[in-house]
């Protein structure tokens, strides 16, 4: 039995608020892969994904998660989307992205070089995604 995901209504107006912050988090990103700080590069991949996330459900539903597991995030992402076909594959590269989020912050080891230039490919396809979606709500 799944539990009820924490989310809080927010105006759709601020969608673009949560796109700047996912931009901000991606350039922080691609910084970090050129000075080969791969955590770095990583943690701001995910973090880029997951308020480019809020930014498309923001600006759809006018909702966000607000559940510290950001597996919600991509719950309420698949649920405002209604499970489409454009939406189905953004939700599995959040949750790959996701995926990845314990290991870089709580395991000992260290991000790789490839590992981090994945992150950082996926997150960009993800925050330009996002841009359109809130681009074409017209907020």
């Amino acid at each position: 039995m799944s539990r009820q995901a924490k989310t809080v209504t927010t105006s759709r107006g601020q969608a673009s608020l949560y796109l700047a912050k996912a931009q901000q988090f991606l350039e922080e990103a691609q910084q970090a892969v050129k000075s080969r700080r791969h955590d770095a590069a990583m943690l701001n991949s995910i973090h880029a994904a997951i308020s480019a996330t809020d930014a498309v459900t923001v600006a759809l539903s006018g909702r966000r998660s607000a559940d510290p597991d950001h597996q919600r995030a991509a719950d309420l992402l698949e649920e405002v989307g209604g499970r489409s076909e454009s939406i189905t594959p953004r939700v599995k590269q959040l949750r790959a992205l996701l995926g990845k989020k314990n290991q870089v912050e709580y395991e000992s080891r260290r991000g790789k070089a490839s590992e981090a230039v994945d992150a950082v490919a996926r997150a960009l396809r993800f925050v330009e995604w996002a841009a359109e979606i809130v681009q074409r709500a017209k907020l």
